[in-house]
């Protein structure tokens, strides 16, 4: 690639990108740049999902240098060994590149605080750029651009298992095998096992009073609540210790330094969801790697519980490759629906499968992805159901169908047939990625359902790791081509038939 800049010559080469791959599935690389292709696209009712496609092109020793200094906190270097980590979330040096087997999403490695003070601004412009575009649309951040790593996989840690010790305690009192939101455990049961243990704790009284009308059982959302009430950051980060009846930190110490960047960088989520109020757009909270995800979901439902009270503002992602979707979708609606916020989604199937798999595999734990395609693709419809029917019942709920497979897309419009969801509600959205898909897009968007372009855009030469990578995944681009051509000629003799040749927008 630097060979062919230096033949052509910078601005020779940047032309040549924008006329054919940076021009196919890049917007432009400013926010003016990009306005009339949004305009465009809006007039025949499709809006856009902002996404400023930028990241350093580092090298792989580089990168790797920069995710082992910012996961590796100053108590594990001096206390090796000796606190309650478990492998899966801890920074391992051979996946410590996070680019590695994946192809269309963008990765940010932590440099300083300085450097995540910029990327929040970037989002905060790309936010203002999408509110000044169209009145609907959204912008996408990722929030391991935000903060420290470090903390992400500490707190994900945390709050899985805080989830195991509870599904450990409903087996013991009989309920293994049901959903996660149909265990209940009874606590005068749970003091009396834990009792038997050898535990000295009050373990009833974590819960007492904690329900105005307490019926005796708790829940898996009433269980996470424990650590809801915590106020200083790094109170967050501790687990049970079933032999003491008491919680107990995750590390042996936190420095005043790490308490701070945990800090800020709930400050930097929060800076960001109040502009996305302020300026009408939905901030999309993009899906990133399991051991970061846990943690990730839990900041984005903060923000959620905090911003979506009138209206659906924070989108959480969930993909759908993961054995765990189902749980995560029905919890996180069950907890809006107690609380009266909107839930609000956008449905994947994933961008991580193979680096997952082969880190699982490596480190040694089990596999956080379905087995198959078709088990992917069955997980995926089964949450798209249950958010559907949902939205029929209380129409506090929205759904982000963000999917290239027509077979969804068709199984999405007959359910919402099925169910008298009308489109012009915008409860129901459908995403496709530029320059792919357009057969599904645009029909959508002429039949005035709530269709959105995922929107890349920055200068060519910092958007070009973006591409590269987009580059290999979409090999199989010209089959599809084809087939976008059949499909469009099909259409071209259709509204030839009945005299429909121009498509007039509806302003």
């Amino acid at each position: 690639m630097d060979l062919a800049k230096k033949i052509l010559g910078q601005k020779t080469f940047d032309q040549f990108m924008k006329m054919t791959f940076y021009g196919q599935f890049v917007a432009g690389e400013d926010h003016n740049d990009i306005k009339p292709l949004i305009q465009k696209n809006h007039s025949y009712g499709v809006g856009s999902v902002l996404d400023y496609s930028v990241e350093e092109d580092i090298s792989q020793e580089e990168a790797e240098r920069k995710e082992m200094d910012s996961c590796v906190s100053a108590a594990e270097k001096e206390n090796i060994g000796k606190d309650h980590r478990e492998r899966k979330y801890q920074a391992h040096k051979q996946f410590s590149d996070r680019r590695g087997g994946v192809t269309g999403a963008r990765t940010y490695f932590y440099a300083d605080e300085a450097k995540c003070d910029q990327h929040m601004e970037t989002f905060i412009k790309c936010i203002k750029a999408s509110g000044g575009s169209s009145m609907d649309g959204f912008s996408a951040i990722k929030m391991t651009a935000l903060g420290r790593p470090q903390f992400l996989l500490q707190f994900s840690e945390v709050l899985v298992k805080w989830r195991r010790f509870f599904t450990f305690l409903a087996s013991q009192q009989g309920k293994d095998g049901l959903e996660a939101l149909e265990q209940r455990l009874e606590l005068t049961q749970l003091q009396e096992f834990m009792t038997k243990l050898g535990a000295n704790g009050d373990f009833y009284g974590w819960f007492k009073g904690r329900k105005e009308d307490s019926t005796g059982c708790i829940d898996m959302l009433d269980w996470n609540s424990l650590i809801d009430d915590r106020t200083k950051i790094s109170d967050l980060l501790v687990v049970p210790n079933v032999e003491l009846g008491k919680l107990e930190p995750l590390l042996g110490k936190f420095t005043v330094e790490e308490d701070q960047q945990m800090k800020r960088m709930l400050q930097r989520v929060d800076v960001l969801a109040k502009h996305a109020l302020e300026s009408g757009v939905r901030l999309m909270v993009d899906a990133e790697q399991t051991y970061f995800q846990p943690a990730i979901s839990r900041l984005t439902l903060e923000m959620q519980r905090t911003y979506n009270g009138e209206k659906p503002v924070i989108f959480n992602t969930y993909q759908c490759y993961l054995k765990e979707a189902y749980d995560n979708v029905t919890m996180d609606v069950e907890l809006s629906r107690r609380e009266g916020w909107h839930f609000a989604a956008k449905l994947v199937r994933g961008a991580y499968m193979y680096q997952e798999r082969e880190r699982a595999k490596e480190i040694g734990y089990e596999d956080p992805i379905n087995p198959d395609y078709e088990s992917t693709n069955r997980m995926y419809h089964r949450c798209l159901d249950y958010v559907l029917d949902e939205i029929a019942l209380n129409r506090k709920a929205n759904v982000m169908v963000a999917s290239h497979n027509e077979d969804t897309v068709k199984h999405t419009l007959t359910r919402m047939n099925e169910l008298g969801l009308i489109p012009t509600e915008n409860k129901v959205y459908f995403g496709q990625l530029l320059g792919m898909c357009d057969q599904i897009s645009f029909p959508l968007g002429q039949a005035g359902f709530p269709v959105y372009k995922y929107v890349p855009y920055g200068p060519v030469n910092e958007v070009m790791p973006y591409l590269s990578r987009r580059a290999q995944e979409n090999r199989g681009f010209m089959k599809g081509a084809q087939k976008e051509r059949e499909l469009l000629w099909k259409e071209l003799k259709r509204r030839l038939a009945s005299g429909e040749l121009l498509y007039k927008p509806v302003y």
